[in-house]
């Protein structure tokens, strides 16, 4: 191996006030010392696939495409697409059917699409740097800024595990026939964080296996329920081709576009690629990983926009026009599916059930990893993962067991609190966003993978777009919800501090590079020219 090829953080200086652990392995070259390397080897380090052939070493240029090399590079696209199914999406796509039909299918795909370009920018910052987003965020921001930016990652987190702790927990109830209270299904799926544990030590390939089966399933209960409905396949694609939005409709249409950027989703996906190995010098290696994962992601969302299409179709075929429209939620579809289309061989109710069960499962594990890279990345924390999955389970858990108990089965309780939890999840949009729009921007972090000026222009309008749209729903729920002048005060006061915040981190991409990020990108540079 020459000097060029050398893995990058072999020449990554160490600040002082790192510590040893994660930081010391990745000093050492993957290809030194590997019967030390074996002893010490943990479970995390088992996780990552050698994608590599030995005819690679050939080639002077990306090597071309080859489908047993994309094989080898498919399943962190899929597990990210599993924020785009969750319970909350799944709500927000039954709604917008039951209330505008197919009026806003040509929304969502073009949410879909919007998601993909965040998504994909999330990936490129992973492979090109060999970090995740939250490693990098720890490193370029202050102390106080990148506690903050931690802070506001977990509060998106909770929000987004209770809504999806919550779903599983309503269709574990509906497949015992109201024999499991929701405060029971809570604590059934509290205990997925040691599955996850148990799945990371059997490798990659089986975690991500399993979250191919919850996806298949999704897929093949929502897909029998189009299949059994027989929606129009004519107004389906006129929603799908032809722009329409109506004043009675803007609420649901901002729910769709309002769901498409996930902050923890942000944050997983640029760790997610490190589960393939790849050298971030080697230009060519690192391009055809993005390639690669361009098409991977693609298809992953691809199957998750049918997967939410299914849904939409389904509720506007049953419940558009109809007086159930304005009222249907995650806790009574089911009932309202079986009253419209009855039972059969396979009652409805059941498959809806089934399908909801594996979108609340697989999206409260990816939440639970995406944790673990969130607070291990911010804080710089060195923790056994069945710990670290446990710490960050707790922190939704226990939130979500008051709420269930609080709530209990209340229809409109439990409608008054999703509608909380999306704007709980919705105010930390920018704090995944803008640091990922700075970062993949940067060239001391990103070297030739920076993006261009056009690329860049491109997701900052999408990113402004989602914040405006999500802005609107802040104020229209804030306008319904505050009264009294203490109240009002104080959500004022708030305002300015988070405006403020934001303002800080946008200003902050023409600040100065700290001086660990300008010593590894100079040294990146003389090591490829050598």
């Amino acid at each position: 191996m020459t000097d060029s090829t050398v893995s990058r953080q072999e020449n990554s200086p160490k600040k002082p006030n790192e510590s040893n652990g994660e930081f010391k392995r990745l000093l050492v070259p993957e290809t030194s010392q590997p019967e030390e390397d074996e002893r010490r080897e943990s479970p995390q380090e088992n996780q990552i696939l050698n994608v590599e052939e030995e005819r690679d070493n050939s080639y002077d240029s990306v090597p071309p495409f080859s489908w047993a090399k994309l094989w080898k590079f498919t399943g962190p696209g899929f597990l990210m697409s599993i924020a785009f199914l969750d319970p909350g999406n799944i709500e927000g796509d039954l709604q917008a059917g039951a209330v505008a039909g197919y009026s806003l299918l040509w929304l969502l795909l073009w949410a879909t699409l919007m998601g993909l370009l965040m998504q994909l920018l999330s990936a490129r910052i992973g492979v090109a740097t060999g970090r995740h987003l939250a490693e990098i965020c720890r490193n370029e921001y202050p102390a106080w800024a990148r506690i903050l930016l931690w802070f506001m990652a977990e509060v998106a987190l909770i929000g987004a595990d209770i809504q999806e702790v919550i779903g599983s927990a309503i269709a574990l109830q509906i497949l015992t026939r109201g024999f499991l209270p929701i405060w029971v299904g809570v604590i059934i799926t509290a205990f997925d964080c040691f599955l996850i544990s148990y799945l990371e030590n059997c490798g990659m390939r089986k975690l991500e296996g399993f979250f191919a089966v919850l996806i298949a399933t999704m897929a093949l209960s929502f897909a029998w329920m189009f299949n059994e409905t027989k929606p129009s396949v004519e107004e389906l694609v006129i929603g799908i081709i032809v722009p329409k939005l109506g004043s009675k409709t803007i609420r649901e249409a901002v729910g769709v576009v309002g769901c498409v950027i996930t902050p923890h989703n942000v944050f997983l996906h640029s760790a997610l690629v490190q589960s393939r190995k790849t050298n971030p010098k080697e230009i060519n290696r690192v391009q055809e990983a993005l390639n690669y994962y361009t098409i991977e992601s693609t298809a992953a969302l691809f199957v998750s926009f049918m997967i939410n299409l299914f849904v939409t179709a389904v509720f506007a075929k049953g419940f558009y026009g109809t007086k159930q429209a304005d009222s249907i939620g995650l806790v009574n579809a089911g009932h309202y599916l079986q009253e419209k289309y009855g039972g059969g061989v396979f009652p409805i109710l059941y498959i809806w059930g089934i399908g909801l069960l594996a979108a609340g499962q697989s999206s409260t594990i990816t939440g639970t990893y995406a944790g673990q890279f969130i607070m291990e990345g911010f804080l710089d924390l060195q923790m056994e993962q069945w710990l670290s999955a446990f710490i960050t389970r707790s922190f939704a858990i226990v939130p979500t067991m008051i709420v269930a108990l609080m709530f209990n089965t209340s229809e409109g309780s439990l409608d008054v609190l999703n509608e909380w939890l999306n704007i709980l999840q919705s105010m930390q949009i920018p704090f995944a966003v803008i640091p990922l729009l700075t970062m993949v921007s940067k060239e001391h972090i990103m070297g030739v993978f920076k993006i261009g000026p056009s690329l860049e222009k491109l997701a900052w309008t999408v990113a402004v777009f989602v914040m405006m749209i999500n802005g609107y729903l802040l104020l229209d729920f804030f306008m319904a919800e505050v009264e009294g002048f203490l109240v009002g005060f104080l959500v004022f006061a708030g305002i300015v501090g988070y405006i403020s915040f934001i303002i800080y981190l946008v200003s902050y991409r023409s600040s100065q590079s700290s001086s660990w990020s300008s010593l590894e990108m100079s040294q990146r540079v003389v090591s490829t020219e050598t």
